[in-house]
């Protein structure tokens, strides 16, 4: 007996370790939508990937895979899905198209800020409802919140945008549902990754882009071939990714080993947002000697694409029932948050 107590106290410490004394080690090929260089939008996948296998002393091993090195950026859903690789670390507003209601958790026109989102995903049932939504589409995933940061501008421009006339025909690079906004408008809106961006801006394949915020679109250079950089992103104000994990692959982890996914998720979703907030401010002050002129949106043409948003909003909640269905729950949420939100925040002027 005594011996059997001191062989079960062995196996307890094995297991905290490493979820269960007779649990398999994992490797975990994962692709990165974006280099890991980019703060807040690619380092918080590699940091996880260290994490991941460093805390679970190697039972867990997760490599990544630069963008493009083993999957396309806008590949890696399906990889995930199929099990082609393991995991992946992505924007998943990407795959808008295969899954409407997804940009409803990467990034939202007019939506949250992103502490105002990462409430409703942790606490309203926005996890929950992300996993239903992928299911409900056929894909054989495991979304886990793994990044977030704060707003992007609304694009690189190489003439002023002073109406929304000023859209019509234009030729630009603009994610999400804030690229639908714009369709509204009559641009002509296109996807590309973030590396090819640069090119297409100087080679005028594109007349404007949109990426991220400034601390990423500075290291991108874009300010070096368009000058005319507007805020606020009106159609990012929090911008999410994820780690996605194949359904097959999360269902053999122990506990303890999705225990540490949460976990390292989690403080990577912070950190992504602190490294943003750190850095997004002294580089925004630089631009000025840069001659990058930084223009604000005028309040009255703010309202007008507000009102377009609207519009969008309403044709995709009709089109798709997840859609319908997540966007009402964060709508509900917000009409509470805002009246915390107006009230105990000191304006930042003061």
């Amino acid at each position: 007996m005594k011996l059997f107590k001191a062989l079960t106290g062995i196996a307890g410490a094995i297991a905290l370790t490493t979820g269960s004394a007779f649990a398999d080690d994992l490797r975990w090929k994962m692709p990165v939508a974006f280099a890991t260089n980019l703060p807040g939008l690619g380092s918080p996948g590699a940091w996880v990937a260290e994490n991941l296998t460093t805390a679970s002393d190697g039972s867990l091993q997760v490599r990544v895979y630069e963008p493009g090195k083993l999957v396309p950026p806008f590949d890696i859903l399906q990889s995930v899905s199929d099990g082609k690789v393991e995991a992946g670390y992505t924007w998943i507003g990407y795959d808008q198209g295969k899954v409407p209601a997804i940009p409803l958790f990467a990034a939202v026109p007019f939506g949250m800020k992103p502490w105002a989102y990462t409430a409703w995903y942790y606490y309203g049932g926005g996890h929950e409802m992300l996993q239903e939504v992928y299911a409900n589409k056929g894909f054989d995933v495991h979304a886990q919140l793994c990044g977030i940061i704060g707003p992007e501008t609304a694009g690189w421009y190489s003439e002023p945008i002073e109406t929304l006339e000023d859209y019509k025909g234009l030729k630009i690079r603009f994610a999400g549902l804030g690229g639908k906004v714009l369709e509204e408008l009559g641009a002509s809106v296109t996807m590309m990754p973030g590396g090819e961006l640069y090119q297409a801006l100087e080679k005028g394949t594109i007349d404007a882009t949109e990426f991220s915020m400034p601390a990423i679109d500075q290291l991108l250079g874009f300010d070096q071939v368009v000058k005319y950089n507007l805020f606020p992103g009106w159609h990012q104000q929090f911008t999410a990714q994820y780690m996605l994990i194949n359904k097959d692959q999360w269902n053999k982890t122990t506990d303890a080993q999705k225990a540490l996914v949460e976990a390292s998720c989690t403080a990577a979703t912070t950190l992504g947002l602190a490294e943003g907030e750190y850095k997004n401010g002294a580089v925004l002050a630089g631009f000025q000697e840069k001659g990058v002129q930084a223009d604000q949106i005028p309040r009255e043409v703010l309202q007008e694409l507000k009102e377009v948003t609207d519009k969008v909003m309403e044709q995709e909640s009709a089109k798709d029932a997840d859609f319908k269905r997540v966007y009402e729950s964060q709508n509900e949420f917000l009409e509470t948050y805002k009246i915390w939100d107006e009230r105990a925040y000191v304006p930042t002027d003061l």
